[in-house]
């Protein structure tokens, strides 16, 4: 069992635990006002992915993919019903919080429209832009603020390593959805599982360019998310950019990118791809005909860059759509990692986690486009 490495930044803050219990730092920048009602008013901080503060309006909530409000008993409910209304002192009292009292140390971070804090959790600002030559200055007279609660979910990747391994290897594997579809999600836990080892691959050496902070989560450059032991973070860099900085000083067997977005990121992929390398990246797409028609990616897929595709589908309703699929039902291979036992301890009862998620499909094929999985395969 490893206590130290987690032990060392992101799991004990002043005796409060980071990565077990992170709801903790979120209700800890709120009002002091609406502490209480919000931390025993939400069910499960565990299934809120965003909250909303707008100067004058209601405080909103996006609580397992619904979008709510939130009323003075600090309950959530789809009607107006006494809804908290959000003021400017809350927002000013928020960012004393959020900063430490030290905005101005935070100017960086303003520019880019966003600040990370403990426990991976982004803030994201908006309100008057200040400008200079062409570029952010800095945001003024911050009137919104969106909560952006970060979620590690171990072992959501679990069942699709029977499709993505061959002879002992990970494959250059992208996965596709549109937003809010869990695809960064899937892909944190791919890495971890691919940098730890598992049932059908040693760990490698990872390497992951996470230019919006949005897989490690780092705080004061030390990673909020569980991303495995063999797993070096550049945060806050250009794909382009940091993919050939791998390379040079790494040397990574493996190379994680969130949302491929440029033609120069899909250029230096390639080129690390020549050099040995193996990928797994995402993209946003609603479809695999929708992404080999993009004029970004059509190049790129019929090349076959990708030996697997991953295509995540829409939510399961009770048992009525895994019915429905019949036979076609997968659920990959039940073995457990090769150092399970370990893994078990690291992960602390987390099971929970995995059978939060598992609401989902995902259709993998491969780089010929023929479909691997004999329909989804639920995680």
């Amino acid at each position: 069992m490893e206590t130290g490495r987690e032990g060392s930044g992101a799991a004990i803050r002043d005796g409060i635990p980071g990565r077990e219990d992170r709801s903790y730092e979120v209700i800890r920048i709120l009002p002091r006002q609406l502490r209480d009602k919000l931390r025993y008013g939400i069910p499960d901080f565990g299934r809120l992915q965003e909250l909303r503060f707008r100067v004058g309006e209601p405080l909103g909530a996006v609580y397992e993919g619904k979008n709510l409000w939130v009323n003075w008993s600090g309950s959530l409910s789809c009607g107006l019903d006494e809804p908290i209304l959000v003021t400017r002192e809350m927002i000013r009292e928020m960012l004393e919080y959020i900063s430490g009292y030290s905005l101005y140390a935070f100017e960086e971070e303003i520019r880019q429209g966003f600040i990370t804090i403990p426990g991976g959790h982004r803030i994201g600002l908006a309100g008057k832009v200040a400008m200079e030559d062409g570029a952010v200055k800095t945001i003024r007279h911050i009137s919104f603020l969106n909560i952006r609660l970060s979620h590690q979910v171990f072992g959501c990747a679990k069942k699709l390593l029977p499709f993505l391994y061959c002879n002992g290897r990970i494959e250059n594997t992208l996965l596709i959805s549109s937003p809010r579809f869990g695809k960064t999600t899937l892909l944190r836990d791919l890495i971890r599982l691919v940098s730890d080892g598992n049932a059908y691959g040693e760990g490698v050496n990872t390497g992951v360019v996470d230019e919006r902070g949005e897989l490690a989560a780092c705080f004061q450059g030390i990673p909020q998310n569980d991303l495995g032991r063999r797993t070096d973070v550049l945060d806050g860099c250009l794909k382009a950019q940091g993919i050939t900085m791998l390379l040079r000083s790494m040397a990574p067997s493996v190379i994680a990118v969130d949302e491929l977005a440029t033609a120069e990121d899909i250029r230096t992929m390639e080129f690390a791809m020549n050099s040995g390398c193996t990928f797994l990246a995402t993209a946003h797409g609603g479809s695999l005909e929708e992404i080999r028609r993009k004029p970004l990616f059509c190049s790129m897929m019929e090349a076959g860059l990708f030996q697997r595709i991953g295509v995540l589908g829409m939510n399961r309703i009770g048992d009525e759509v895994r019915e429905r699929k019949g036979d076609k039902f997968r659920g990959g291979n039940r073995d457990e990692d090769r150092n399970s036992e370990e893994n078990r301890d690291r992960d602390g009862g987390r099971n929970r986690d995995e059978n939060r998620v598992r609401n989902r499909g995902i259709l993998i094929y491969d780089s010929s486009f023929q479909e691997m999985t004999e329909g989804y395969v639920w995680y």
